[in-house]
């Protein structure tokens, strides 16, 4: 049988009643998941797994899939609505989707995330369909020395993320990466910057951390300015018409839609990265080559395509080494191969012949849940800005209460609730001073990955840098890191040549 005679069967297979109302379920479950800060993928997966004990494996597993990449789509709507990351990925997208909000764009926000996510999913779908033996294969040539020179080349990009002004970036950058050095050292076991504090030990927790930069920071900053102070966002009757951005926007960010699918898709493939590290890599790469790249973070749907459509398309390319290799790509990953193995199936190279009408069922359910969900989010976007119109002495409650309990749920310990309030004043002393804040998530984010993949590094080479530089794909990022680096620096010293003549 031809590929997309297999594609036929899992479709067919998918489209049963009982499978296709798990499907929908899953992606509805993975929304609200996903909205809700400080679940996330990883623990909304964990905590809903006890559901599919009785179902059999090839409903399961569909519900199981469409609950990761429903988390996509709930996390931006948080994001956009009230600047408060439903999980790490949608950091990226509240960089532009909440300055849209404050411009009267909510609806326009939330569309172009839904559609950015609706097709970032449908090109992973295809991808996996077409090419997911191949591409598993190439993601094996990415070992520790190309993933530290993958990451690498992100941080060559941290500063300028934001704006023009390179030293505030760095500076929280620097922030992020003391923030993530801090507990034991994974590979020497010794505490590092706990002074002493058994709940450092643990490390500085990312989820509570994130409310309390991006939102409870909000709720200070409101509060400062005076609770009763009318709404920044002026909101007015909401149709599906005037949430659709306008003809020029639509194809000026389908370019952006096309790169974030393409990236996210590549990265989301590559053991350890995830949808997290795809939404930043996308997006700071969409910070160089984006013609409109002096607007991003102030407020374009170009910032949230880019966003939106790596992180799902991430979480799609997840499933290509799961399947084909039996490594998982991602947290959510490792828990979708933990219910494999515990329904007797065993991921690997002969799994997906040995087992094609799981398989396949479970790739043609991406492209259904895919479409169920788009419709169900783009039909909401009246109901969810109408969220806005709810006064400040009611909305600041609300995210006081929604940040407190999202900071505590990620470990159920009431010192992340400590963490996510200290957060916020620091937050707030940035948002007074026009500090970025987004790059302190990023060096959070990337600092463990890139630390684990130098040290392994360097074990596997007995201590040699060679490693680096003797891989062609290392030493092919290594360059483009360099180049990075010295183009912008070399066409700022040319402009100031430049004026100087003139």
């Amino acid at each position: 049988m031809s590929v997309w005679q297999y594609l036929l069967m899992g479709l067919l297979n998918c489209l049963e009643p009982f499978n296709l109302l798990m499907c929908a379920l899953g992606g509805v479950l993975g929304v609200i998941v996903g909205a809700l800060p400080g679940l996330g993928s990883v623990a909304g997966t964990a905590l809903l797994l006890p559901i599919t004990y009785s179902m059999n494996p090839t409903a399961a597993i569909i519900m199981l899939a469409a609950i990761y990449y429903g988390n996509m789509f709930g996390g931006a709507i948080s994001a956009i609505l009230i600047n408060i990351p439903g999980d790490a990925p949608a950091v990226m997208t509240a960089l532009d989707g909440y300055q849209m909000t404050k411009k009267n764009r909510a609806g326009q926000a939330l569309f172009t995330a839904f559609v950015s996510s609706a097709i970032g999913g449908m090109v992973g779908a295809i991808l996996v369909t077409a090419l997911g033996s191949v591409l598993a294969s190439i993601g094996l040539k990415f070992g520790s020395a190309e993933t530290a020179m993958l990451i690498l080349v992100a941080m060559t990009s941290i500063g300028w993320i934001l704006g023009d002004n390179p030293a505030k970036g760095l500076v929280a950058t620097g922030i992020g990466l003391i923030l993530a050095c801090i507990g034991i050292d994974s590979q020497l076991g010794g505490s590092r910057l706990t002074f002493g504090t058994l709940y450092l030990i643990a490390g500085i927790p990312l989820i509570p951390t994130i409310i309390g930069f991006f939102g409870f920071s909000q709720v200070i900053r409101t509060m400062v300015e005076g609770i009763h102070k009318k709404q920044e966002v002026n909101v007015g009757r909401i149709t599906y018409k005037n949430s659709i951005p306008e003809k020029k926007e639509i194809v000026g960010i389908l370019p952006t839609i096309g790169r974030g699918s393409f990236l996210g898709f590549i990265i989301g493939m590559l053991p350890g990265s995830g949808a997290t590290t795809a939404a930043f890599l996308t997006y700071i790469i969409e910070k160089r080559v984006n013609k409109r790249k002096e607007l991003m973070g102030t407020g374009i749907p170009d910032g949230v395509a880019a966003s939106e459509s790596s992180n799902n398309a991430a979480s799609i390319g997840a499933f290509v080494p799961l399947l084909s290799l039996g490594i998982p790509g991602s947290g959510t990953a490792a828990v979708l191969m933990g219910a494999l193995m515990m329904w007797g199936l065993q991921p690997g190279p002969l799994f997906m012949s040995q087992n094609p009408e799981f398989c396949w069922s479970l790739i043609a359910s991406m492209y259904v849940g895919d479409l169920i969900i788009a419709l169900l989010c783009i039909a909401l976007i009246p109901v969810l800005v109408n969220l806005l119109k709810v006064p400040n002495t009611y909305l600041v409650p609300i995210i006081l209460c929604v940040s407190i309990i999202g900071a505590y749920c990620v470990n159920n310990n009431i010192k992340d609730i400590y963490v996510m309030l200290i957060c916020g004043v620091i937050g707030y002393m940035f948002l007074k001073f026009n500090l970025p804040m987004a790059p302190i998530a990023l060096g959070m984010v990337l600092c463990q990955s890139l630390e684990t993949a130098i040290r392994q590094s360097f074990i596997i080479s007995n201590g040699s840098a060679s490693i680096f530089f003797t891989r062609p794909i290392s030493l092919g990022l290594f360059i483009a890191g360099l180049f990075f680096i010295l183009v912008p620096v070399g066409m700022s010293l040319y402009k100031r040549i430049k004026a100087k003549a003139s």
